[in-house]
């Protein structure tokens, strides 16, 4: 088995695939170690059963047929769990795969469960088994060995069965336009670009002031952009519970700073120590009138019960249509919709009001009750 090292070579492959309905897509990277992630691997396979692998590192190898590949209108580029694989396509091609299938959140709308794992899905769909002894490669060493190899080929191949068999399911429930949502959001550009002012949002959910918010926004914003610049794990930089940490004191002198339980003996005093300081007092000079604390720092008053309540139709419903609870709605969701009927969520829109937004209003204003028959939750309208 040898991996495709020549640009011609790469682009007989990628016109062979090209002629296909679809073709599946694996990637291998590493990122322990920097920021971007280093692509170390390409895997694809078509539905003829010719399938390839394409060594990223190999000198003087232009990618061009690869993207010119997941650019093709004609051919449907089939990914799991494709978020990080798009990310890296983004990033060293400037461009998405269109069309995409992502067979993760196909097989959520087909009732697979959460977030369902490849492995599961080859195993209940393929009906094959993996061999895991190379899950932990680093696939950034050459040469790989053939065991390395083979297991990196069996995430494309066993993709083309489990394609196939979702795609059909997907046809005879009329259940195609689901994805439409999820496929956007995984599709579009504003995914992948990870800007430094909005870096705060992912560690906001502690803050219960405006103030922190204001302190997270530049604190966590300079080691974003510390880290991009860098090219190394933000962690790297500043661990998240020492940006937390900043944010909740908020320190404006070296000595406030150095007694924090999260910063390291002498840290305060360094070039990073006072670039921190300065963070901090960006943070103390925002003006507080235009902080908007993040919807959960917010209280949602006594709603916990219905909120749990909700959670039960939640599951309820998922199981009597045969598709994951996750992909109907999220416990954010259910929380503002037990605040207000007309929140501004994805549950109270199309495909997911009709299958759920519709009956969760209905039994929080009586209308719809939960009862217990032969040990399942059933759902019955009110007279």
């Amino acid at each position: 088995m040898e991996l495709i090292s020549a640009t011609q070579a790469l682009s007989d492959a990628c016109a062979r695939l090209a002629a296909q309905p679809f073709v599946t897509v694996d990637t291998e990277f590493m990122r322990e170690t920097t920021y971007y992630p280093k692509l170390c691997l390409i895997q694809m396979a078509g539905p003829d059963g010719f399938a390839c692998l394409v060594d990223p590192l190999a000198k003087d190898l232009d990618l061009q047929p690869f993207f010119g590949l997941m650019a093709d209108e004609s051919t449907v580029k089939v990914f799991h769990s494709a978020r990080q694989d798009l990310e890296i396509i983004w990033l060293l091609g400037g461009l998405l795969p269109h069309p995409f299938f992502d067979t993760q959140v196909a097989a959520m709308v087909c009732g697979y469960g959460d977030s369902v794992s490849y492995e599961q899905l080859v195993n209940d769909v393929a009906k094959a088994r993996i061999d895991k002894s190379s899950r932990f490669t680093d696939w950034s060493r050459r040469p790989l060995s053939e065991a390395q190899l083979a297991y990196a080929l069996s995430d494309v191949t066993h993709l083309v069965t489990i394609y196939q068999v979702l795609a059909a399911e997907l046809l005879s429930t009329d259940r195609g336009l689901w994805l439409d949502e999820e496929m956007a959001v995984l599709t579009s550009p504003e995914t992948y670009q990870a800007e430094p002012a909005q870096a705060w949002r992912r560690l906001a959910g502690r803050m219960r002031k405006p103030r922190e918010i204001a302190v997270l926004m530049e604190v966590a914003g300079w080691r974003e952009a510390e880290a991009q610049s860098r090219n190394v794990p933000r962690g790297r930089i500043l661990k998240d519970e020492a940006v937390i940490d900043i944010a909740t004191a908020g320190p404006r002198s070296v000595e406030a700073l150095g007694r924090l339980r999260t910063i390291p003996a002498g840290f305060e005093r360094s070039r990073t120590g006072t670039e921190i300081l300065a963070a901090v007092e960006r943070g103390f000079a925002r003006d507080l009138s235009q902080i908007a604390l993040p919807e959960r720092s917010r209280s949602r008053g006594g709603n916990g019960a219905l909120v749990d309540l909700l959670k039960v139709l939640l599951k309820a419903v998922a199981e009597a249509e045969g598709v994951a609870p996750k992909i109907i709605a999220t416990v954010d969701d259910l929380e503002a919709l037990a605040e207000d009927d007309a929140a501004d969520v994805a549950v109270l829109q199309g495909w997911r009001r009709s299958l759920f937004g519709d009956k969760a209003l209905a039994l929080k204003h009586g209308r719809m009750a939960l009862s217990v028959e032969r040990g399942r939750v059933t759902v019955r309208e009110l007279p």
